[in-house]
């Protein structure tokens, strides 16, 4: 059986828990067994409508404890959910829990583990899973051979697939111990569209020559529904929250999209962002090492061809 975690916050279904329930279903599909979904803490959303992505059971561990991330305490509980199950391969989402939940829950079930895998395993000879190494400029092909195997994926790399089914939801009864990390209180940035999980991400450099001029690039994200980012020299300079930081030393992306704005893309810079889809780079430096990353660039003045730009997109 194929074992999918389900991530959730502020009580509802992360989006990229979709992408991992439908790489799931298809995995197990190829396995020839059955996908099932665990799902940790308390969630205002309909459980069961999780069949719609191709798992036949989802199982609940409702306690409030579980509300917020604990490692620890996480990895405990899915341990022993997947020995009661008897779970054959476990998947995650390779976001905050799955980088601190995955690799301990591999230890304690002496599971071998891949993490940010990009395809479904090649099992023609064994279970191979491909996965970016080297900042995303090169793939790895590694072979699973243990008896309990962990994955976890990369946002954007599967193709999420919807029907009519519903699952059927259970409570699991499993002792939850108390976090030793005890949350008082959370500040969350608020935002349109969340960083890591938007579709469409627009970003800023230096070339936009100071935080007055960013109205430019929320226009433009304004008009694709997108999120906005930068370049760590932004961050740095104080135009833009850290939040916002996308490259090597930030936040690591992976959308549909990328459009990147007077930024030269320094190679931490496309360490962040060149598991992008597609990228779309507008600079006036025709020299600009970004170039030879992008899929479409422009070269020219960002403050008359942004507004151009976003100005066609809103009559679309």
């Amino acid at each position: 059986m194929v074992l999918v975690f389900a991530d959730h916050s502020d009580s509802e279904i992360k989006k990229s828990s979709y992408e991992v329930l439908s790489y799931g279903a298809a995995l197990a599909e190829k396995l020839g067994t059955s996908a099932e979904a665990i799902v940790l803490g308390t969630v205002k959303d309909d459980l069961s409508t999780l069949g719609n992505y191709g798992v036949t059971k989802v199982h609940q561990v409702s306690n409030d404890k579980l509300n917020n991330l604990d490692a620890q305490v996480y990895t405990k509980v899915i341990a022993e959910a997947a020995q009661l199950l008897k779970a054959d391969v476990i998947v995650f989402s390779h976001n905050q829990t799955g980088r601190s939940v995955a690799p301990r829950l591999s230890a304690r079930l002496k599971a071998g583990f891949v993490s940010g895998a990009v395809a479904l395993p090649d099992t023609s000879k064994g279970f191979v899973v491909k996965k970016n190494v080297f900042s995303g400029k090169a793939f790895a092909n590694v072979s699973i051979n243990s008896s309990i195997k962990l994955i976890s994926v990369n946002a954007n790399s599967f193709q999420t697939k919807k029907n009519d089914a519903t699952a059927t939801v259970e409570q699991l009864n499993i002792t939850v111990d108390e976090p030793k990390v005890k949350v008082t209180s959370v500040d969350k940035v608020k935002g349109e569209v969340p960083l890591t999980e938007a579709e469409i991400v627009v970003s800023g450099g230096r070339g936009l020559k100071g935080p007055e001029n960013w109205k430019i690039v929320e226009d433009l994200a304004h008009a694709l529904h997108a999120a906005t980012a930068c370049s760590r020299p932004v961050a740095d300079s104080g135009w833009r929250p850290h939040h916002e930081h996308v490259g090597q030393t930030g936040i690591q992306i992976s959308p549909n999209l990328y459009i990147a704005i007077g930024i030269s893309g320094a190679i931490q810079h496309l360490a962040g962002v060149n598991r992008s889809k597609t990228i779309v780079v507008i600079n006036k430096d025709a020299e600009a090492p970004f170039f030879k990353a992008a899929d479409y660039g422009i070269v020219g003045d960002a403050f008359e061809i942004v507004p151009k730009l976003t100005e066609e997109i809103k009559k679309l």
